[in-house]
């Protein structure tokens, strides 16, 4: 009896820590959407691998330096950043999330309204996720 109840609480067990990742990625991804937003460059330099691919849907894609300096210097800015319909699924240490956004963006000056379909894999350091990449397709 003993061996079935220590069985059933490690299931438990892991079936809450998958829960509780998958609610921090949730939470971390939102957090990572609105420092766009608030161009907190600090937090995003945090939420980022050092290899980061961030691949947009007209097939630009930006590094982690450019992620920050493309903020920093004006020439893309996020208005607004909404994520609608997110799925996480978690592997250990990796992790993707796919979601639909709807952002408001101006760049080089001009505004654009995109409804995307995006993709984006987290690994996790320590105890922090932080984003590897980043693929978003127009809805």
């Amino acid at each position: 009896m003993r061996p079935l109840l220590v069985i059933a609480l490690l299931l438990v067990s892991a079936f809450a820590t998958a829960q509780t990742d998958e609610a921090k990625l949730t939470t971390t991804l939102k957090e990572f959407h609105q420092a766009l937003v608030t161009k907190n460059t600090v937090s995003i330099n945090q939420q980022t691998d050092k290899a980061l691919s961030y691949g947009h849907s007209n097939g630009w894609v930006e590094t982690k330096k450019e992620l920050i300096e493309h903020l920093e210097n004006g020439y893309m800015e996020y208005n607004s950043f909404r994520e609608d319909s997110i799925k996480v699924e978690v592997n250990g240490n990796v992790a993707h999330a796919r979601f639909i956004a709807d952002i408001n963006a101006t760049m080089s000056g001009k505004e654009f309204n995109f409804q995307l379909r995006v993709l984006e894999v987290w690994v996790k350091k320590g105890k922090r996720w932080v984003l590897f990449a980043r693929q978003a397709v127009r809805k």
